[in-house]
């Protein structure tokens, strides 16, 4: 069986980027946090399966809440970066996101007391129009980076990215990226990766999906956010009615669907996966970040 990598991205229901443009970060302590409690429901789950994890964490939260941090780790979870403000990276400028990724870093290393060498972007927003964020994460320490989405969509996606598992040479030394999963489904490419893809699917087409995924060797990258185990959190007016239907689709849902996955799959930390897996290809045979260049180019 293929051990795939399962990752949690730790925000509060009221942080994610469809309602940044209805919710100011500056009123975010005005908002009944549930992070903790969802948070804890799912170390909860993970615990009964006997399933580790990496938990992408947001700095603004474990600043306020680090006795959760370190619960996390308590449980032999592995702890990476969301960034501090949960900003869209192509939004920033270089010196922006440099600081937002350092702070984060910063709080993480601090509570845990272990050293940070994974990130995640809010929304998977590096893309063609961010690229130059590789190369600061690579300077910042980051050695293993799961941000960039190989498919279309309205706020991320490279769609000619690597499925597979790869290394990236950036101009200080190199970085693995381990994109969010793909399959495909009636000559489509879907995403297979989770969060609102797996609570939207039904979960027969989910379990399709990764054994297709796991069948061709490929391990899968899965991620959730605590917040999409909790239907009766708040109701955020978003921006748009597809921005409010994409959070609350089959909140419901999800926590069941969970309970088969992690007993129908094999899951891991992400770095535990990549350590686990032979990928000491040739240099020759390595995706490096001149595909990137020529993507983006195109």
């Amino acid at each position: 069986m293929v051990t795939n990598a399962i990752s949690i991205d730790v925000e509060d229901y009221f942080q994610v980027s469809g309602f940044e443009k209805s919710v100011s970060r500056e009123d975010w302590d005005q908002y009944p946090s549930r992070v903790v409690q969802n948070t804890r429901r799912l170390l909860g789950i993970l615990e009964r399966h006997q399933v580790q994890g990496t938990f992408f964490v947001l700095g603004w939260v474990a600043e306020r809440f680090p006795f959760l941090v370190k619960e996390i780790c308590a449980l032999g979870h592995e702890i990476g970066s969301h960034s501090y403000w949960h900003r869209l990276i192509y939004e920033l400028t270089p010196e922006e996101f440099r600081d937002d990724l350092r702070r984060s870093i910063d709080i993480l290393q601090d509570i845990s007391g272990q050293a940070v060498t994974s990130f995640r972007a809010p929304s998977f927003s590096i893309t063609n129009q961010s690229l130059w964020a590789l190369d600061i994460l690579a300077e910042e320490g980051i050695q293993y980076d799961s941000s960039i989405f190989p498919t279309h969509h309205d706020r991320y996606g490279i769609p000619d990215a690597p499925h597979e598992i790869h290394q990236i040479e950036t101009s200080s030394s190199n970085l693995w990226e381990f994109p969010m999963s793909v399959a495909r489904w009636r000559g489509l490419s879907l995403p297979a990766s989770g969060g609102g893809y797996f609570r939207l699917y039904p979960y027969s087409m989910t379990r399709r999906l990764i054994g297709q995924i796991n069948q061709s060797g490929r391990p899968l990258m899965f991620y959730l956010h605590p917040w999409e185990i909790d239907p009766q959190q708040p109701v955020v007016n978003g921006p748009s009615y597809l921005s409010r239907k994409r959070h609350r689709i089959n909140l419901a849902k999800t926590e069941k669907k969970l309970e088969r996955l992690l007993m129908d799959f094999s899951f891991a930390p992400m770095t535990h996966v990549l350590d686990s897996q032979n990928w000491n290809l040739p240099e020759s045979s390595q995706p490096r970040v001149e595909s990137y260049s020529r993507i983006s180019q195109a």
